[in-house]
């Protein structure tokens, strides 16, 4: 079902997943360092919604951040602190930190500029505001996903975002990925929040009101280094030819999980896209 929903919205060009809290905490922690003094750019988020820019606002002191720079798509309904009344144009907010020592971003310590266009991130305006930025965090659409990160690499931005792991398919990706410019995160995400429009495969939860959408194969992209890229692998297998057969038209043996690679095989061994430490 997870796949399902996952190449429905991609075919649908359906792109509104909001990430749960939860899940950007579980995979925040492990990149804490890498934010002190940075600029953060949010680049898909409706502030009014957006976990992203309620984790970076409510932990801006912890993270030492510089900046938080947030851009919303002109047809989303941005009314964040009721400073954006006027919902016809997209806006970009900034918050620069806690100003009375409440610990917490209040209306008047969030600015809001108004864009000329529609906020759209390939936008000349948001491409500006891109190249001011330290890291990019924020959850793409999922259709988009090869125009969005082949633009982060293009500008030499720090990042790290949610995608479809089918991505790594992607001709756009698979280079990045094989020559380590690109890597896998920390965890998965198996569930977002949708509004209330866009509800044709989600489930409603009474407890919190709202409607909830599952995917099998989705996770998190990024190029800054964690805990896990470092891992020393323990390799324990010997290779058999009965356990590790030779492909027919290619010099290598075949390989389904991390845990199996022969620790006396000197050779080229092949293994799924998916095939991650």
């Amino acid at each position: 079902m997870g796949n399902t929903n996952l190449n429905s919205a991609l075919k649908n060009k359906n792109d509104e997943f909001y990430t749960q809290l939860q899940d950007i905490e579980n995979e925040l922690r492990h990149y804490k360092s890498h934010f002190r003094n940075k600029v953060v750019y949010c680049n898909c988020d409706d502030p009014k919604v957006s976990n992203f820019f309620y984790y970076f606002t409510h932990n801006f002191e912890e993270l030492g951040l510089k900046k938080l720079i947030a851009t919303c798509y002109k047809n989303q309904n941005v009314d964040i602190f009721s400073l954006h009344k006027d919902v016809d144009k997209a806006a970009y907010l900034e918050y620069t930190g806690d100003k009375n020592d409440n610990r917490r971003p209040d209306a008047d310590e969030i600015k809001v500029n108004y864009l000329k266009g529609d906020g759209d991130f390939r936008s000349e305006e948001c491409i500006e505001l891109l190249k001011t930025a330290d890291i990019v965090v924020s959850n793409p659409p999922f259709s988009l996903f090869r125009q969005y990160i082949v633009q982060l690499i293009k500008y030499n931005k720090k990042f790290l975002i949610i995608g479809n792991k089918n991505a790594l398919k992607y001709k756009e990706v698979f280079p990045l990925i094989e020559n380590s410019k690109v890597w896998l995160g920390m965890g998965s995400v198996k569930e977002f929040e949708v509004p209330n429009g866009n509800r044709a495969k989600a489930t409603f939860c009474s407890q919190r009101n709202k409607w909830f959408q599952k995917f099998g194969n989705v996770g998190w992209y990024t190029n800054l280094s964690h805990s896990r890229r470092n891992e020393e692998l323990i390799l324990t297998k010997k290779y058999t030819p009965d356990e590790f057969p030779h492909y027919d038209n290619f010099d290598a043996i075949e390989v389904s999980k991390v845990k199996d690679i022969p620790k006396n095989w000197g050779g080229v061994y092949g293994s799924p896209y998916y095939f991650h430490g």
